[in-house]
């Protein structure tokens, strides 16, 4: 996506906000006043409005759409073909974040041919600026595949939701005490600097303690992006409908809701089928009439 499209006749878009690429977000790295601000979107409605606040420097098309959109238990089944689409979906409505498409399971894990086939199949018919990509020193060769045919790769180390089936859950990550289904803190650390070598742009941190977090941006030249990982590292992304609150049962300690939008589709919903039962909608205002010349006619040919 060479040309980023201008924003639509009569949306609320900051003129002002600048257009984000990979190296702009390269620079933001250590830039404490202005952490990178990471959101998802899965379709055309959510990029736009995302897009439009100005404030967003990266929206995801993350593989979470397996849970949120899809109604998965988790990322596992989601398809490139699937991603590709909502990818689509979301570039149509941005004009100023960087779009980053997520490599879901088993579409980059095979060989780093595969991945390149696959990556580069998001850029083009996806539309995608970058894509993401989970996993660290045994990604090393895959990622350094991909950015030596200039695809960005944003990497994504500590709690991988693909490891799912390993993990046994979205389990915490790198506490110095581990499990045989966790990954010590050193090896998540290594993790990142393997990412970092191998030539990532940036490097999604989730689900690991904050100490670990802020150690890992202090050694790392490319951003750190939290989720689940406190608050030192150089951006935070988390998925748009946990922010919004739009899984009322979904609540998970990292997550923040900002607003309780649930709640609000279900008021509004509820306030509709009682004004449809009611007759009270469609309103005079919410229906279209001919008008009394119209009425004059009719009568007179009859």
């Amino acid at each position: 996506m060479a040309d980023k499209k201008k924003s639509p006749k009569g949306d609320s878009r900051s003129s002002n906000s600048p257009v984000r690429t990979v190296p702009s977000i390269l620079k933001r790295k250590g830039q404490k006043s202005q952490k990178l601000v990471a959101l998802t979107a899965y379709d055309f409605t959510f990029a736009q409005l995302l897009d439009s606040t100005g404030e967003v420097d990266v929206i995801l098309v993350g593989d979470s759409l397996g849970s949120v959109v899809q109604g998965h238990k988790n990322t596992i089944p989601v398809t490139l073909e699937e991603v590709c689409y909502h990818t689509r979906c979301v570039v149509r409505g941005v004009a100023h974040a960087l779009v980053v498409a997520d490599m879901p399971f088993m579409s980059f894990q095979v060989s780093p041919e595969q991945a390149l086939q696959n990556a580069g199949t998001l850029l083009k018919n996806g539309g995608a600026q970058a894509v993401k990509l989970e996993g660290g020193r045994s990604m090393h060769e895959t990622i350094a595949r991909l950015v030596a045919v200039d695809i960005p790769v944003m990497g994504h180390v500590g709690l991988t939701p693909q490891s799912y089936n390993r993990m046994g859950g979205h389990k915490i990550q790198g506490r110095s005490t581990t499990r045989r289904a966790q990954t010590s803190a050193d090896e998540v650390f290594e993790d990142a600097l393997a990412v970092e070598d191998a030539g990532a742009f940036a490097v999604v941190l989730e689900g690991i303690p904050a100490e670990l977090a802020a150690r890992i941006t202090s050694a790392l030249s490319i951003p750190t992006i939290g989720i689940g990982a406190g608050n030192d590292c150089d951006g935070q992304i988390l998925v748009t409908h946990d922010l919004l609150g739009l899984q009322p049962d979904f609540s998970p300690k990292f997550v923040k809701r900002y607003r309780e939008m649930g709640e609000e589709v279900m008021t509004a919903v509820r306030e509709y089928a009682s004004e449809v039962r009611s007759g009270e909608f469609p309103s005079r205002d919410h229906a279209v009439y001919e008008g009394p010349d119209v009425s004059i006619r009719l009568a007179r040919k009859s």
